[in-house]
């Protein structure tokens, strides 16, 4: 028997290739007759309601017969097969591409940790998708995150984290990537990674972070041996106001309004995210801003009143 993988077999069985091996092990699949129903769905597929006047059993009988050649709608058929197509097209990548795709989300003030094909674990922070071809890992090891992220990588087990504004690429470490709006940044715990992104690539060492805020490149060492959002505390070091209070919006279901506050001030410090009087008094103290906690969960900060 042919040990060719599933979705080879079913892309040269599409395109007529299979060999006489591959096609015994093609019909030997539980879903070869739900691939060949597909086909000929697409097949028979038609247009509804498009015949001529005459044609209709019902307009037939309504309308007279005034002697003109009926016109053919020679452009329906072209349509029909694209419309085939399509329908193959999108049935195919759902069946090859998507249904073993793993995606998992958090929504706000939620965590979780999940563990990859090879043993690592993933601990994502509050409104973080992550996603991964579970079939393909073998061929394909790469992880899709939006969001923020710690990875524990099992030893040996080598893979890419990608993001919209670049990737690291992992052998057996622990490190941190976070990609919230205009911040890209990557701190290694543990090992090496490298990071590219852009014109930019750099490897980093045990302690070791690299951030790319608003185009602007820096690298420099933790201050600690674990990120602390892990530990329900987010830390910032020159992060601007607006990133700050985004976070904090990631972890409370508020929404914060800022009133005579420079959004792109730099912020030093953190917050916890088990209290949000706390979390709140921990932002703006040290700024000289005040804050009030409106009943719609409405957050409205400003300049302390002297």
């Amino acid at each position: 028997m042919c040990s060719m993988d599933k979705n080879d077999l079913i892309r040269k069985w599409l395109s007529g290739e299979l060999s006489p091996e591959e096609s015994e092990a093609f019909e030997a699949l539980e879903e070869a007759s739900f691939y060949r129903e597909i086909i000929s769905d697409a097949a028979a597929f038609k247009a509804p309601g498009l015949s001529g006047g005459a044609d209709s059993p019902v307009l037939g009988k309504r309308l007279p017969h005034v002697g003109k050649p009926e016109k053919k709608l020679n452009w329906v058929r072209p349509l029909m097969r694209i419309a085939s197509v399509l329908v193959l097209g999108l049935a195919m990548y759902y069946l090859l591409f998507q249904q073993n795709l793993v995606r998992v989300e958090t929504g706000v003030g939620e965590k979780t940790t999940i563990t990859l094909p090879d043993a690592s674990s993933v601990a994502l922070n509050a409104l973080t998708e992550i996603s991964f071809n579970e079939s393909k890992w073998e061929d394909n090891r790469e992880v899709q995150l939006e969001g923020e992220a710690f990875f524990d990588v099992a030893k040996g087990a080598k893979f890419v984290v990608a993001t919209s504004a670049g990737s690291v690429s992992v052998l057996g470490t622990e490190f941190n990537v976070r990609h919230r709006g205009r911040i890209f940044e990557v701190r290694c715990f543990e090992g090496q990674v490298k990071v590219v992104s852009g014109d930019h690539t750099t490897v980093l060492r045990e302690g070791d972070n690299f951030r790319i805020s608003n185009g602007v490149v820096t690298s420099g060492k933790n201050t600690d041996s674990f990120p602390r959002w892990t530990r329900n505390t987010s830390d910032f070091q020159r992060v601007p106001m607006s990133e700050v209070f985004a976070e904090l919006q990631r972890q409370y279901d508020v929404e914060v309004l800022l009133e005579g506050v420079d959004p792109e001030q730099l912020f030093t410090g953190g917050f916890e995210h088990g209290n949000l009087e706390l979390a709140l008094r921990s932002i703006t103290e040290p700024m000289g801003l005040s804050y009030s906690i409106n009943k719609n969960n409405e957050v409205r900060v400003k300049p302390r009143e002297q």
